[in-house]
């Protein structure tokens, strides 16, 4: 990183967002990587999905060896295959391509769930109601993540993920509570594929299927400061029109978990007008009418900043 690059991150808090995306997943460990050797560390790991995998293999070790366990965590899954690269009913449909995936699972992440043969109507609970068991997953978390270290860290991590009775979003945040084990592996539990986590007597799914992108979480902390954000995006918004099932399947997919980013930034401008249009209103409420401050406040130009960080491993929007 060179000094102008330096000079223009000091005193903001550095906040990586990694996406859901199955084994596109392994991206972001790209990303990581190139933003470890420019010497970018970051203060704060939001995730949801694979994503919170990611951030706690991250933020559960120290700085030397973080590249190291994502990389081994990625050596042991990421080569087997795992179902396609969106972790979806759709993908069961894709035959004898993916059948060993299937049929045998991924070593270290997921194996056939047993009482998946009992059928579609079993009732088995929502801890087990699954295609597969992620009992392997646990274990090389277990083994790749100290979350001793997550709690005497510095470095701040929140994963999301969705409650099943209620459909809330519910982010689990190191700032505010323990994070262990449970808390990844719920915003890693998305279904048909994987099972529902009890986390404090409620049953858990992977937090994609609510907000797959989860920069609203650092867009509304409180206290508010000045963050500059690599959101790692894995699914391209645009695309050209489909001409087959199987890519009307792909194309749905990238939009349903595509980053919302433009549209949260675009809240956000809103909500830092109106904050100044109140503070205006406020010092000149007993010397200028709220109609003229309004109509001069309202047409002042929000300072934003939006621009695009590219890799060989992968794509990151920067946020400021």
């Amino acid at each position: 990183m060179d000094d102008v690059t330096r000079r223009s991150i000091r005193g903001q808090q550095i906040v990586l967002v990694l996406q859901g995306g199955g084994a596109l997943g392994s991206y972001q460990a790209g990303v990581f990587q190139g933003l470890h050797e420019a010497g970018v560390e970051p203060d704060w790991v939001v995730g949801t999905s694979i994503g919170a995998i990611n951030a706690a293999l991250i933020a559960g070790n120290p700085p030397a060896d973080r590249t190291e366990r994502l990389s081994e965590f990625w050596t042991r899954v990421g080569c087997q295959g795992l179902i396609d690269q969106r972790w979806s009913l759709a993908e069961f449909t894709s035959g004898i391509t993916h059948l060993n995936t299937l049929v045998r699972g991924v070593p270290g992440f997921f194996e056939l769930n047993p009482l998946a043969a009992w059928g579609l109507q079993a009732a088995v609970g929502v801890e087990r109601a699954a295609f597969y068991s992620t009992d392997p997953l646990k274990a090389t978390l277990r083994e790749l993540v100290n979350f001793d270290h997550i709690d005497a860290s510095d470095m701040r991590l929140t994963v999301g993920a969705v409650n099943v009775c209620t459909g809330n979003m519910k982010y689990f945040d190191s700032a505010h509570m323990p994070l262990r084990l449970e808390h990844v592996m719920a915003s890693g539990a998305l279904p048909p594929a994987f099972p529902a986590v009890d986390v404090d007597g409620h049953p858990y799914w992977d937090g994609g299927v609510y907000s797959n992108t989860p920069v609203e979480v650092v867009l509304d902390d409180n206290p508010r400061r000045d963050s500059l954000i690599f959101a790692v995006n894995v699914w391209p918004p645009r695309g050209a029109a489909p001409d087959s099932i199987w890519k009307v399947l792909g194309r749905q997919k990238d939009i349903q978990y595509a980053s919302r980013v433009n549209s949260h930034v675009i809240r956000q401008e809103q909500i830092h007008r109106l904050r100044h249009i109140i503070k205006e209103l406020s010092a000149r409420r007993t010397s200028t009418s709220p109609r003229a401050v309004f109509a001069r406040v309202g047409t002042q130009a929000t300072p934003t900043c939006s621009a695009r960080w590219k890799s060989s491993a992968g794509a990151a929007t920067l946020i400021r």
